[in-house]
């Protein structure tokens, strides 16, 4: 399965707005602490690939224990989109889950928080993230097989949202951060 994905700066307000008057449903706000790690027998930054602990918090809604996943990402496999393979499984305790990998080798790299918004229009999830030290962001995704088409249908979404897909930003916020920070 294929996550793909298409990122650009935006004011969320707007945004909001636009989203609403598309008839988009609110899903959930959410906090996501996302610790990504470096390898010991490769460098990912050379092999475009992540591995993140991501802990969510929901700030909306039912009250809920905090949700941790573990995911691996690989490299890019278009030239317009952020898409990749994606890997993502449910884990009880991070920190356990931050343990084993520590004993493995894995050293955690660099931490990304930010604040989602996240919405539902027409089979496509749209984001709304805050990102600190970065500043806001929408992302329009969908996992598919198919890439070419929901490469297309992400493009759709965007322009319905008024905005326009050439402006795309392929880093992820992980690359972002370390452009803006140098920390590595």
């Amino acid at each position: 399965m294929y996550e793909v994905e298409v990122k650009l700066r935006a004011e969320h307000a707007a945004l909001a707005d636009r989203l609403a008057a598309l008839g988009a449903t609110h899903d959930r706000t959410v906090e996501q602490r996302d610790t990504y790690y470096d390898a010991p027998h490769r460098e990912f930054a050379e092999t475009d690939e992540a591995l993140r602990i991501r802990r969510v918090t929901r700030l909306d809604g039912p009250e809920e224990p905090p949700e941790c996943r573990v995911t691996y990402k690989g490299p890019l496999v278009d030239d317009t989109t952020k898409t990749r393979v994606e890997h993502e499984t449910g884990v009880e305790d991070g920190e356990t889950m931050g343990e084993v990998l520590d004993a493995l080798g894995f050293d955690p790299a660099v931490t990304v928080e930010k604040r989602r918004e996240q919405y539902a229009f027409d089979g496509v999830t749209v984001v709304l993230d805050d990102v600190t030290g970065l500043g806001q962001f929408v992302e329009v995704e969908l996992e598919s097989e198919d890439v070419d088409a929901a490469r297309e249908r992400c493009f759709e979404v965007v322009r319905e949202l008024g905005l326009d897909p050439g402006d795309g930003i392929r880093t992820s916020y992980l690359g972002l951060l370390l452009e803006s920070d140098n920390r590595r």
